[in-house]
């Protein structure tokens, strides 16, 4: 079963989420082969507790259904009468010795009212085990992206870096030739400094989420993330009517309603008393004789007639419809929320990624050639490296918003195992 779990969340999940890698990644020799988000995935899927667990909740509530529909176990019954008494009773010599068995009478339907609930059980099991599949993809997904970004963010880091110490190079050599103030040489040395502060950062920061997402897919990530599939915007078209059906967690809120209902049936089958039917032999020590004796009990429903079992799982089938509604009402937002922040942060990728970072990106390469030249000012500069650095963080935090929202969008519209009757 957690085989299956691992299966099925591979090829759902990564083709949902990471669809298709570039044709680039594909033509890279094996060894070369840059670190993909499917791969992290499948890695995952093998080795998750979450997913052996909701294996062995499904194992356990098959188990159940097992155990539900048992009947009850028959009773020896041997007792031996008038032994050990006086006059005629003395001894053994007027013993009646009974041996027999007792079966005891499931009435009132008990025994197909717990199957009903084993097998309401086994379907909420079986969700489970998907929930938690859709949970770890969701888990690693994020993780991927944070350590895709980090990387993002120290490709940008060394960039800057590498122009600080050229920006500081430039302005040193203004400086010696008498074409500027020292103080532009100082400036130029504290923001170089300051870049390779923040390249240091980012690579503390790269080292932690690789890390991460290491102890996710339980071996260390080795090559490159594939910032190629990070840097890419899946195309999206209009928002899609909201609705919360075939979702899990609806699939979940309604298999815990039919565990309820099950529960009641089983509560009011409890109120009919069984039967104990009995049947045995005796043997008369005086005589050397044999009969057969029969019985029947019935217990009396005097202090616990069951009517309080049965007001208390009514009242736990109301608190699971409930529960099932408020569930439609905050899937179906969540499912809206998803959508929008999808599209708003795919605009916001395309844009900061397109025209912004082009334009920001030439004006700071006419202010480096212009500033060495001695036709701009380091003001100018500061001020043009400044935008590009800022464009660059904007791009990336806007390239993981889209995917932490494409990624939250997939989890809450994963569909539900089929589930019925057996």
């Amino acid at each position: 079963m957690h085989r299956v779990i691992a299966a099925f969340m591979a090829v759902t999940s990564c083709a949902s989420i990471a669809q298709a890698q570039t044709a680039a990644s594909s033509a890279i020799a094996p060894s070369e082969q840059i670190f993909t988000l499917e791969r992290a995935l499948a890695l995952a899927g093998g080795v998750s507790p979450s997913l052996a667990a909701g294996s062995a909740g499904v194992q356990a509530a098959s188990a159940g259904r097992t155990v539900a529909g048992l009947r009850p176990n028959p009773t020896i019954v041997a007792e031996t009468e008038n032994v050990a008494g006086s006059g005629d009773y003395r001894g053994i010599r007027s013993a009646e010795t009974t041996v027999g068995l007792a079966l005891p009478i499931e009435l009132g339907g008990k025994r197909s009212a717990r199957i009903a609930v084993a097998d309401a059980q086994i379907d909420r099991a079986q969700i489970g085990a998907v929930i938690a599949v859709a949970d770890l993809t969701l888990a690693v997904t994020q993780t991927y992206i944070e350590a895709a970004a980090a990387e993002r963010r120290l490709i940008v880091a060394r960039d800057q870096a590498a122009l600080a110490a050229e920006a500081f190079r430039a302005a040193r050599v203004r400086v010696t030739a008498g074409a500027a103030s020292p103080i532009e040489q100082q400036r130029a040395d504290v923001l170089r400094i300051n870049a390779q502060t923040a390249l240091d950062r980012a690579t503390r920061t790269v080292e932690v989420a690789r890390g991460n997402l290491a102890r996710l897919i339980g071996q260390p990530v080795n090559g490159a993330l594939d910032i190629a599939w990070f840097d890419r915007i899946g195309g999206f078209g209009p928002t899609q009517p909201v609705s919360a059906e075939g979702t899990l967690a609806l699939a979940a809120a309604t298999a815990d309603a039919r565990t309820a209902t099950a529960e009641v049936r089983l509560a009011r089958s409890q109120r009919i008393p069984d039967v104990t039917v009995s049947a045995s032999a005796r043997r008369l020590e005086a005589t050397n004789d044999v009969a057969a004796v029969f019985g029947v009990s019935i217990p009396i429903p005097l202090f616990n007639s069951g009517t309080a079992a049965v007001s208390q799982a009514r009242a736990l089938q109301t608190q699971a419809e409930a529960q099932r509604r408020m569930a439609v009402l905050e899937a179906e937002r969540s499912i809206a929320s998803a959508q929008a922040e999808l599209a708003n942060a795919a605009a916001s990728a395309r844009n900061a990624g397109g025209p912004a970072l082009a334009a920001a990106s030439e004006a700071a390469r006419i202010a480096r050639i212009g500033y060495a030249q001695g036709k701009f000012g380091q003001l100018d500069l500061l001020e043009a490296e400044r935008t590009l650095a800022q464009t660059r963080a904007e791009a990336t935090d806007a390239l993981s918003a889209y995917h932490d929202a494409e990624a939250r969008l997939v989890r809450l519209t994963t569909p539900a195992p089929p589930t019925g009757p057996r």
